[in-house]
This record gives structure tokens, sequence and C-alpha cells, in this order.
């Protein structure tokens, strides 16, 4: 089941997004020690503020009782017509059972109600099962290739899908 995550959830955010980062520390732009760090109120307001937000967008995967995956649609901040797509993991136990497909299909359908024109995301270029999920999707990529973050050798691609706009 795919839902958005409540504001008195940011517990089971946080050990899900710190579990995301242990086990695929190549995947997300931020790290596993930068979010250690963060304090529990800093979890606490972020869980909170998107729940109230109206431009943030947390989806939860549940499966067999347990968080099996997360991501994060977000209205960027320059462009209202743009919604980015970050935070997209799912549990090991949990791939190839359609759980990030739905949860892809969730944040499309979002940011298609929402009147957008676009839904975009960075992926690892080294990470060719999410490159296709997002290919498959009907994602193509925008631009060329950029360093993920400070420090790497890692390469990301921005991924974009043109939304229909009703009339």
């Amino acid at each position: 089941m795919i839902r958005t995550l409540r504001a008195g959830e940011w517990q089971a955010y946080r050990a899900i997004r710190l579990h995301a980062l242990a086990d695929a520390p190549d995947a997300f732009g931020s790290t596993l020690a930068r979010e250690e760090a963060l304090a529990a109120d800093t979890w606490a307001a972020r869980v909170a503020k998107s729940v109230v937000s109206g431009i943030d967008y947390p989806l939860v995967a549940e499966a067999g009782g347990e968080f099996a995956g997360l991501a994060w649609a977000k209205v960027d901040a320059d462009d209202a017509g743009i919604v980015n797509l970050f935070q997209m993991w799912v549990a090991p136990q949990w791939r190839a059972q359609g759980v990030a497909g739905a949860l892809l299909q969730q944040a499309i359908g979002w940011a298609g109600a929402r009147g957008a024109r676009a839904l975009q995301l960075g992926v690892n270029c080294a990470n060719g099962a999410a490159v296709s999920l997002y290919a498959r999707a009907g994602f193509v990529a925008v631009g060329a290739p950029y360093p993920m973050r400070e420090g790497t050798a890692l390469m990301e691609q921005t991924m974009r899908l043109e939304l229909a706009r009703k009339s």
C-alpha cells in the first residue's frame, strides 16, 4: 500500500531514510553521516511541515507491516510547474515486486493533479535498474550528467517526464 507520511511518523521516516542511505549510499545526494547528525526535532519538523506545506508529497510503501519504500515529491522552489522527485528507495526484500513502480506512479499522479508541466529527478548514471524504471515510465534524460556531490566521481543524470496538461 502506498500512502503519504503522517505528521507523527517522523521516527519511522528517520529509520527508513537512514536505512536507505546505509543500503544505497551511491543513490542519494545526501550521506548517511549528514543525516544521522540531524537532531530529532529537525526530523520531526521536516515531517510535520510536509503534511501542511501543500508543496510536499512524502510517500511510503507499506508491506508486511513495515515501511518497504520511500519517495518524496516536492514542487520546485523556482518553478511551480515542476515537481521534483527524490529519496526514492525500496528495501532490498521488497525489490522487483512493483513497489518502486507504485511509488513512482503515485508521485506522477500527484504532480499531474497539481497541474505540473513536468516531474523530474536525478539518478545515478550507474544505477541501471533505476534508470530503466524511469525510462519505462516515460522519463527522458535532460542535459549532461553532472557530479552527484562533492568529493565523489559518481555522476547523476537529470531525467524528466512531461505531463499532460489539462485544458
